[in-house]
């Protein structure tokens, strides 16, 4: 594989962006004898874009347990795990249900249809999987893991792992991955696009082919356009990925007549660490910056206030929205509370990372003064969740347990009162992770035009493929968009 060549020369295929979608396309193109130069706009050792920051997980619709066995890797605790049956009407229900029905219902049949297809392909190919057992489980005291929320599978070695993989089985098919090109333009011939233009090493390049792929990531990192498409107070929000998705692909095609799709006014965005000194784009912490086991505690802003309900559903339908509503608080931040009797059912990869910002104490007056919360505000909200929780039922982390906080807001499942010393405050912030809004296409990834028919030689796939989420996402469905829909795209471009 070829990582010096930057001059002018014809190819087959162009995918620009060196993600999960974009080599899930270099990889259907590969296989089908076409020639497949990947331009990447970080280096070597910043590749990858968001799909590098990610923990690797992947939802797919299944048949439970025996049905995965052939594509994760073996594990004891297999022997003790109860890992449901997630359908493919499972899967489409959930996009409808967490984007308000916004969601696109072609693009979300097939992702439904496809998403364990393509991971099996992918499987054939080299990839590795594993059950998550330390993010998607909770074990029973019997002894039991008890999977939940529909997302159970994830890379081994997480958003790391998923690249290195990735970047393997290119090498393996011949593809031509070229790093540091940044690539600015779409080159047209009447109506048809036959190639790219950029800059490499500061010096200008352009590069032809026959189909032109863009997987080249949203917006998210550009803070102007965070500004004008998603509202005020997006420019402060901390982005968690990569620092490259700054929008010119999007931008370079609609310059050509492509249609916009998707919602451009939202974004997925999570609870962050708030103060954390190296808290964007960490490559080496990655995602363990997430704060994720927010729904068996209580989320206070400055003013001591609750604002969310913690427990209106699974983590996995949840999360993708809290960072705006983070974001909207006093100071864009928040603090997650949790007593002693909770803090073993914290995520440890997350909550016992090095450096992690956390106060502790053994009153919730300074827990409330080392935070930097309002104590009064603050007291009278532990109280009024305490005195309010229906303790007629059990606290089942694993499942819906109702058990209710009757407070405001109220807290639909997982109510557990803070009450046993010594307690634990964790500042968060929002954290975004890719814009919603992107370009229209079919799902063939066949890129749009205003006037409605496809761009001749268009292609484009993962997060700059609009239309599948709005406003909120199920945990998981964003690497497997990008695998199912650069598939496609490789299987035409």
């Amino acid at each position: 594989m070829s990582t010096e060549n930057s001059h002018a020369d014809d190819t087959d295929v162009i995918v620009v962006g060196g993600g999960n979608a974009g080599f899930a396309a270099a990889h259907a193109a590969a296989l089908r004898g076409r020639r497949v130069v990947l331009l990447e706009k970080g280096g070597a050792d910043h590749a990858g874009g968001n799909s590098y920051y990610t923990a690797g997980a992947t939802r797919i619709a299944h048949g439970g347990l025996a049905d995965l066995a052939d594509i994760v890797e073996p594990d004891s605790r297999h022997e003790n795990a109860d890992v449901p049956p997630y359908s493919e009407a499972d899967y489409a229900a959930d996009l409808e249900r967490v984007t308000g029905g916004r969601n696109d219902p072609e693009l979300t049949r097939v992702l439904a249809a496809e998403s364990a297809d393509t991971v099996r392909w992918l499987h054939r190919l080299g990839m590795r999987y594993r059950l998550m057992y330390e993010r998607q489980a909770y074990r029973l005291a019997d002894g039991t893991w008890r999977f939940w929320g529909g997302l159970h599978v994830g890379n081994v070695d997480g958003g790391v792992g998923l690249i290195a993989d990735h970047t393997r089985i290119a090498r393996e098919l011949g593809t031509d991955v070229r790093y540091g090109c940044v690539v600015t333009d779409l080159v047209t011939e009447a109506d048809r696009v036959v190639g790219v233009r950029g800059r490499r090493g500061g010096e200008p390049f352009e590069q032809c082919a026959e189909s032109i792929v863009l997987a080249a990531g949203g917006f998210e990192a550009n803070a102007l356009l965070r500004r004008e498409h998603l509202g005020a107070g997006w420019q402060h929000a901390v982005v968690r990925g990569t620092p490259h998705n700054t929008g010119e692909m999007i931008d370079a095609a609609l310059r050509i007549g492509a249609a916009r799709g998707g919602d451009w006014s939202s974004a997925h965005s999570v609870q962050w660490d708030g103060r954390f000194p190296d808290n964007e784009s960490n490559r080496t912490l990655t995602n363990r910056l997430t704060r994720q086991s927010y729904p068996v505690g209580i989320i206070v802003n400055t003013e001591g206030r609750r604002f969310v309900d913690e427990g209106a559903d699974y983590r996995n339908y949840t999360y993708a929205k809290y960072g705006k509503a983070i974001l909207e608080q006093p100071g864009s931040i928040a603090f997650q509370i949790f007593d002693a009797s909770l803090r073993p059912l914290l995520r440890a990869e997350e909550y016992d990372m090095p450096g992690i910002s956390v106060e502790s104490a053994d009153t919730l007056e300074e827990l409330a003064l080392r935070l930097g919360v309002n104590v009064a505000g603050f007291v009278a909200t532990v109280k009024s969740f305490n005195d309010s929780i229906d303790t007629g039922r059990a606290f089942e982390p694993a499942v819906k347990d109702a058990r209710r906080a009757d407070t405001t807001p109220p807290k639909s499942n997982w109510a557990s009162p803070i009450e046993t010393p010594p307690f634990f405050g964790y500042p968060v912030t929002c954290g975004i992770t890719f814009t919603f809004g992107g370009l229209k296409a079919d799902t063939h990834g066949r890129v749009l035009s205003t006037r409605g028919g496809p761009i001749a030689g268009l292609y484009v796939c993962g997060e700059m493929l609009g239309g599948l989420f709005s406003g909120n996402y199920p945990g998981g469905s964003g690497l497997a968009a990008g695998m199912v829909f650069g598939r496609r795209a490789g299987a035409l471009a």
